[in-house]
């Protein structure tokens, strides 16, 4: 499965982005696991931007997810890290 994440906004306005190809990494099973719940589960309704928050676009093999801070899910949440290397 591959996983790409971009990370935009915040108070720089900076962009980051994560990709994971589940095959290459030892818990790529797990990480697959958790990318279905994401694609499962309907994203929350974003409220009206917070100032200085980041949004995220979720690209999990041909699929596309729009998501915001502060709207994100726990499951959201551990991809979003588990890709990016870091705190969402």
């Amino acid at each position: 499965m591959l996983i790409l994440i971009t990370r935009t906004g915040g108070f720089a306005g900076g962009e980051r982005t994560g990709y994971a190809d589940t095959l290459c990494r030892p818990d790529g099973a797990a990480l697959e696991r958790l990318a279905e719940r994401v694609l499962s589960t309907e994203a929350p309704s974003a409220r009206h931007p917070v100032p200085d928050g980041f949004a995220y676009s979720l690209h999990i093999d041909g699929k596309v997810i729009e998501l915001r801070d502060p709207d994100l899910t726990d499951e959201q949440r551990r991809l979003i890290e588990a890709v990016l290397g870091e705190g969402a």
